[in-house]
């Protein structure tokens, strides 16, 4: 157990762990520990028949399901290389991907295999049905050759803790993507460390709704949960609200790992709309005793909507609606926001529901370091960085970004602008990239502004901009629930809803100016008419909307 590859943290699981519950989809019997381990030990026996060796790489592009966790551990048991593809990317970077990384083999899944089929002249790789884990094409009758090969006792090939486990291409707002190289010692120390934030026990059962080829879901709702002998359990169907519902209802989920999206978009269309449904309760949230109590009977009401056992909803990847989180905390939801990245697999700080700040992340995980590099003397904001077990040995391929994001003292710049307070909790701001300067210097941050605007009734997304030295938002409305307004408030909706869009867009600019700084207050605003074009992490691509020059190193 002191050793740190996967397989080896995974030990005790699979040999103590036997009869509980694994990996299924809700509703569905699914893996035992003891069916998993059999099935990864015949997975890696049809990867050695596909003469996949220690340091070979191996793709797998599917959506969720257990057998995406049995090709990983698959791949990773025998030293070979993951490389987890998100199913969003388009055919292009699926290519790119698999050009770059050298994939000896891919597992693919009945759902993305037609994406391939474009690709097999180009790269004659072997494919494998990852729904079944059987060969397709010429090669199809070695799975019937199987000989299931040892993983979680003494494995037939050693593993260390600095072998790289997986390659992850992340999918950055600036338009390029890079292989994150993160090691066994890497993941596995992540896995460890983590395990104690939420107390995960084996009797936890996880609702899987991340992409498990994000390191997010990966590290902490797959790796984890399996660690500490838990289950994790997977939507067969696109996670909608309603089949979100409903798999809440049959799972009863203990933990959910998530992103702010998916709470803010529930409390605001099932929670808020029956407290603001009639004028009393209106007028009662105006004043903080009642508005408290209101906001309990809330959270008893969200606690059963989530099945009434949930005692941890992780959320990371992005800031939380300021408004939407003191509802939550008043609430007495057992919500916690951690903070990480790609390159450091991914926590670096985080805390446990009710033992966080508000607008906070928490302290650093135990055993890592981090600094604020040139903090500004007078805010005491600067660079996070970090040095630790879990950060990147670097960028596949790539000597030159590796070494620009390393300082020469070798912490890891994580691009992100914040500070940590006397009680060592770390509070982010925002992407340095992203900052803009104001006209006299000052620093304005986006995510801030934008997380007001989010929390405007019919405001879908926004995001803020800078033209001509003018700070103001391209703002994207929920039509559909704009115009059924309109509709019950004017019959004629076609006259009428231009003026009040333009009011609307007037509203929120009012709404923000009279919440942030001078420097910060929105100058214009414009309706966005088509959908943001988005990562396949569903965040912007702000590259594709900047009209300035204006994004400079913070002031410090």
């Amino acid at each position: 157990m002191n050793k740190l590859t996967i397989s080896s943290i995974l030990r005790n699981s699979f040999e103590n762990k036997g009869e509980n519950s694994a990996l299924t989809f809700v509703g569905e019997e699914g893996y035992s520990y003891n069916q998993l381990r059999d099935e990864i030990q015949k997975s890696a026996g049809l990867l050695k028949l596909l003469d996949v060796v220690k340091g070979d790489r191996v793709a797998i592009l599917s959506e969720n399901m257990p057998n995406w966790g049995v090709a990983f551990l698959s791949v990773t048991s025998i030293g070979g290389v993951a490389v987890p593809i998100l199913p969003d990317f388009n055919e292009t970077e699926v290519s790119s991907i698999l050009v770059h990384s050298g994939t000896k083999v891919v597992f693919v899944s009945e759902r993305h295999f037609s994406r391939l089929s474009g690709l097999f002249t180009k790269l004659p790789i072997p494919v494998v049905i990852i729904d079944s884990i059987t060969v397709f094409g010429d090669k199809s009758n070695l799975t019937s050759q199987v000989k299931p090969v040892v993983c979680f006792a003494d494995g037939e090939v050693e593993v260390q803790e600095d072998d790289l486990a997986s390659i992850i291409y992340t999918s950055g707002t600036t338009g390029s993507s890079k292989g994150v190289m993160l090691s066994h010692k890497n993941i596995s120390w992540m896995v460890k460390v983590s395990r104690d934030i939420p107390d995960v026990v084996e009797t936890d059962r996880f609702l899987s709704i991340l992409p498990m080829s994000h390191t997010y879901e990966n590290s902490l709702g797959f790796l984890l949960p399996l660690y500490a002998g838990a289950s994790v359990h997977y939507l067969r169907k696109v996670p909608t609200p309603s089949v979100l519902v409903e798999s809440f209802t049959q799972v009863k989920p203990t933990m959910i790992l998530t992103v702010p999206l998916i709470i803010e978009k529930i409390y605001r269309k099932q929670v808020l709309p029956k407290l603001n449904a009639k004028w009393i309760t209106r007028n009662l949230f105006k004043f903080k005793p009642t508005r408290v109590l209101l906001n309990q009977l809330a959270g008893k009401k969200l606690m059963k909507t989530f099945g009434g056992e949930l005692r941890f909803f992780g959320v990371g990847g992005a800031k939380l609606d300021p408004a939407i989180e003191k509802h939550l905390r008043e609430a007495k939801f057992p919500y916690a926001i951690g903070y990480g990245l790609t390159e450091t697999a991914p926590m670096l700080a985080g805390a446990a529901p009710f033992k966080s700040k508000w607008q906070a992340t928490g302290p650093a995980v135990v055993g890592l370091e981090l600094r604020i590099f040139e903090p500004n003397p007078e805010t005491g904001e600067g660079e996070i960085q970090a040095k630790g077990p879990n950060v990147m040995s670097g960028y596949y391929k790539n000597p030159e970004q590796t070494a620009a994001v390393f300082t020469e003292d070798g912490w890891f710049k994580t691009g992100d602008l914040g500070y940590i307070d006397k009680d060592g909790i770390v509070f982010i701001r925002g992407r340095i990239k992203n900052v803009l300067l104001g006209t006299n210097g000052e620093n304005i941050y986006p995510e801030e502004i934008e997380a007001i605007l989010n929390g405007i009734e019919f405001i879908e997304e926004s995001l803020v901009v800078q033209e001509e030295g003018k700070i103001g938002a391209l703002i994207s409305i929920n039509l559909k629930d704009f115009e059924n307004k309109l509709v019950k408030l004017n019959e004629r909706v076609m006259h009428v809803a231009h003026d009040t869009m333009d009011e609307l867009l007037a509203e929120a600019q009012k709404f923000v100016n009279q919440r942030v700084n001078r420097f910060s207050k929105l100058q214009f605003t414009k309706f966005q008419e088509n959908p943001f074009e988005k990562t396949p992490t569903n965040k912007i691509k702000r590259y594709l909307y900047s009209k300035t020059d204006a994004v400079k190193k913070p002031k410090n």
